[in-house]
């Protein structure tokens, strides 16, 4: 007699696997055929840790940081883009990956990367203010978008994959059609920056971006009411925007107003969101329904949280932690 899975509860959400780096994490990034995690750490690697044997293995070729992580569907090439400005290519499964291909991308940090859904395109973003589209077979500069006027926080495509979505630090949200037209007039999401006026810097952006499994609305996560731009002193926030009207949508925080910022939103298609925090208030898995302004459940953490992933299977999630631990949580009663 076949088991039957546990239903997803995020009240149910409980620690499931831990494995202890030497360097504190920066991202993470679910194998897309659910046998690795990918993560980014402070030593300038990247690491793929094969959840059955509880074992990593380091992945050199950046030079520094990596934060930036998408794979072909069917998980046979890993994409990763660092501080570095480059853009590379794994094989993902091979006993001991080497860089396949590995290009310049951006002038500056490369801070995101989406793969379309059809898996022909890679999306990248960085501190040159550009968005750019590549062939995913050879790398090959297949467009450039101009426009943003700050650093380019974060990209994602449509559902469709007809569309680019990118957010600046200043909460500029600008949307671009993959053949080239920008589609809508650039639209300023309030909640997603701030301007402190001791130290005169700006502090912001989208640091986790999704689109809704169904398409209509694009979750946008980050820090909001700064009182403190050098320490990075804050709430956490997500920001919707209702992509059919163009228009912003609900803002998402906790009813306890957590100090910090949100490093990963995702949406799960039993409809919520998931956001992950770091910073102040230590780290946090916050779930939100979307049609209330704050949290039906969230899951204090060891330590905070640097970036977030979902299985394939919609019922785990991975952390990337700041203590040198990548989690992967349970979405139901073990």
């Amino acid at each position: 007699m076949t088991a039957v899975a546990a239903k997803v509860d995020p009240s149910k959400a409980s620690l499931l696997q831990e494995y202890k780096h030497n360097r504190p994490l920066t991202s993470c990034h679910w194998d897309p055929a659910a046998r690795f995690v990918f993560f980014g750490a402070e030593d300038n690697l990247v690491h793929r840790y094969d959840l059955k044997s509880n074992q990593a293995a380091p992945l050199a070729g950046h030079d520094s940081w990596v934060r930036a992580f998408g794979s072909s569907p069917n998980g046979k090439v890993l994409y990763t883009g660092g501080y570095d400005g480059r853009i590379i290519f794994w094989p993902a499964d091979v006993e001991k990956p080497s860089p396949a291909k590995t290009f310049s991308a951006h002038d500056g940090w490369v801070r995101a990367l989406a793969v379309s859904h059809d898996g022909q395109r890679i999306a990248s973003c960085g501190n040159d203010r550009l968005v750019k589209l590549w062939n995913a077979a050879d790398g090959a500069l297949v467009r450039e978008f101009k426009g943003h006027e700050n650093h380019v926080y974060n990209v994602a495509f449509s559902n469709d994959s007809t569309e680019l979505i990118s957010c600046d630090l200043k909460g500029v949200v600008r949307r671009w059609n993959t053949d080239g037209d920008t589609t809508r007039e650039p639209l300023t999401i309030k909640s997603l920056h701030g301007y402190d006026t001791t130290f005169r810097a700006d502090v912001g952006g989208a640091r986790g971006i999704a689109v809704h499994s169904g398409g209509g609305q694009l979750a946008l996560s980050g820090i909001t009411n700064v009182t403190n731009a050098f320490a990075g002193v804050g709430e956490v926030v997500v920001a919707l925007v209702d992509l059919a009207g163009h228009k912003a949508g609900r803002v998402l925080q906790t009813k306890d107003k957590i100090k910090g910022a949100a490093w990963g939103v995702a949406h799960h298609p039993d409809g919520f969101w998931i956001g992950l925090s770091g910073g102040g208030g230590g780290g946090w898995l916050c779930f939100w329904k979307g049609d209330e302004d704050h949290e039906f459940f969230k899951l204090k953490l060891k330590n905070d949280g640097r970036g977030l992933s979902v299985a394939p299977d919609q019922r785990q999630l991975a952390v990337a932690h700041a203590d040198m631990h990548l989690r992967t949580y349970a979405l139901y009663q073990q």
